[in-house]
């Protein structure tokens, strides 16, 4: 059965949950949480814009609309679906194909070493290339603010302040609207059903530990979550910040390769009974998983904000968002508003 239609059927089945969130990802609670606890631990030297509590609330909302556009039409969501998750196997493939930890740089050859195993990225998911796609939007829209705000800092003419304050306004309810769709991604691989072809039940193939084969997956992430985790547990088990020092592409591979780890752990979990009322296992791990995904986010923003500085913009010279904010850009006005 295609996934989307797997999901579908499941969703079928949870009436008597009373539940009214979305498949194929956290539920409206999870993708809240992971938005608002990244958001609200970001460090100091973050633009104070992004730190005032009503960004991350407005966000957090906007990490679900992902899920709520879903059903806009045929062509949206044939393309849109698959890029809530990626079918890692065993082997740590997807799909027998490219290494889930060290995958191509663009999705063209993702698919292109996709189809040489019979399969392509709609069919397997392509859930690293919209975290990444997101990330790099991020680091762009934040050089755009950087050159926006130092040009209605430095500009001499009233007019042109005026016009780059106003610009730097509209970016600021743009970077939210990005973060926020981009959040829900980020959170999709922190959930292991996300990152396997185990995603709904344990499947065909060999299943020699006798893990369930029952429809899991929106039961867990959606109508478990909203009754067993909370913003403080979540804020209370998210790690350190980590600089990874690396290109997004490698810390996108480790951290899915992180969450595919957990695919056995949470089926181990289910067949144990971890998730049955009263029992503390379960809220515990849902909790770590979904503060996993706002440490991951949280520390994403940094180094995006920290990747802006270099990030070039403006047309028909692009120059470094730093040369704005030093002074060395002699009309930012005519870099930002364009000279056609």
């Amino acid at each position: 059965m295609p996934r989307r239609l797997s999901f579908a059927v499941a969703a079928a089945t949870l009436s008597s949950l009373a539940w009214s969130g979305q498949a194929l990802a956290w539920g409206s609670t999870g993708h809240r949480l992971v938005a608002q606890a990244a958001i609200e631990s970001l460090p100091a030297n973050a633009p104070a814009f992004m730190r005032d509590p009503a960004f991350a609330a407005a966000a957090a909302e906007m990490a679900r609309d992902p899920d709520r556009t879903r059903a806009a039409g045929r062509a949206h969501d044939r393309d849109a679906d698959a890029a809530h998750f990626v079918d890692g196997d065993d082997q740590g493939l997807v799909l027998g194909g490219p290494a889930l930890g060290a995958l191509p740089p663009t999705r063209e050859e993702y698919d292109t070493a996709l189809r040489a195993v019979g399969s392509d990225s709609w069919k397997a998911g392509y859930l690293p290339y919209a975290i990444i796609d997101g990330w790099q939007h991020l680091v762009k829209d934040l050089a755009l603010w950087r050159a926006d705000a130092a040009g209605a800092r430095l500009t001499a003419d009233p007019a042109k302040a005026a016009w780059l304050a106003a610009d730097r306004a509209r970016r600021e309810l743009q970077i939210r609207q990005d973060v926020g769709v981009w959040a829900h991604f980020v959170g999709d691989a922190a959930y292991p059903l996300h990152v396997s072809i185990h995603y709904n039940g344990w499947g065909k193939g060999p299943n020699p530990d006798g893990y369930t084969t029952q429809s899991i997956h929106i039961p867990l992430e959606g109508p478990y979550v909203a009754a067993h985790v909370t913003l403080a547990g979540v804020k209370a088990a998210m790690t350190p910040y980590r600089d990874c020092r690396c290109a997004i592409e490698s810390e996108t591979g480790r951290y899915l390769t992180a969450d595919a780890a957990q695919v056995v752990p949470i089926y181990a979990l289910e067949k144990a009974g971890g998730f049955k009322d009263g029992d503390a296992r379960g809220p515990v791990y849902m909790t770590g998983r979904i503060a996993a995904a706002a440490s991951e986010m949280r520390d994403m923003i940094e180094q995006a904000w920290n990747a802006s500085a270099s990030m070039s913009v403006g047309y028909p010279t692009a120059l470094p968002a730093s040369d704005f904010e030093a002074g060395k850009v002699a009309d930012p006005y005519l870099l930002l508003h364009s000279n056609d």
